[in-house]
């Protein structure tokens, strides 16, 4: 495939994270609204030019309170920073249809490099005729290089919430006509 211009498909897409919640059980969340631009050769992820911004007031653990907490001041403060951003700077293949991805993750203002592993899944025609792609990618970062340090100490030892979060992704993009 030649590199070309693709639009994520949010509807079959995921942007998702988990964290330790009391050091013993895993709590999961996804982003509902984001975007990207997307610029590459699906087999050839080498030369991708990747832009994602999320908007950070979509948070959905499936708990209102908690996502109300993230939201504010303590996590994400959406009010003064509504966004967050990941721009590929340098991909590099790894193994069959495998890549580390690095770019500048945004969160809170505050930009630091990432690297995600990049896998390429798939690529094919839709029912409809549309050339569409599959991706997965994983991270772990530490939320307080983004200044999301909020935590509560347990009578047990410990925290409340750990400083580990896994980001994984799974895209489906579809070939711009």
């Amino acid at each position: 495939m030649a590199k070309s211009t693709w639009n994520v498909d949010a509807s079959h897409s995921t942007i998702g994270f988990s964290v330790k919640h009391m050091m013993f059980s895993t709590v999961r969340g996804t982003f509902e609204k984001f975007d990207a631009t997307v610029t590459a050769d699906p087999e050839d992820l080498t030369t991708a030019e990747i832009d994602f911004s999320i908007d950070a007031a979509s948070v959905n653990t499936r708990d209102e309170a908690r996502d109300n907490h993230l939201r504010a001041s303590d996590f994400f403060d959406v009010e003064n920073h509504p966004k967050i951003t990941f721009k590929a700077i340098e991909t590099k293949k790894t193994g069959e249809h495998e890549y580390d991805m690095t770019g500048d993750l945004t969160i809170r203002g505050i930009t630091k490099p990432v690297t995600f592993h990049v896998k390429f899944e798939g690529a094919g025609k839709n029912p409809w005729g549309a050339e569409v792609a599959g991706f997965s990618a994983t991270t772990t970062i530490s939320r307080k290089d983004w200044g999301l340090s909020w935590n509560a100490a347990l009578e047990t030892g410990g925290v409340l919430v750990s400083d580990q979060v896994k980001i994984e992704l799974e895209i489906e993009a579809s070939k711009q006509a």
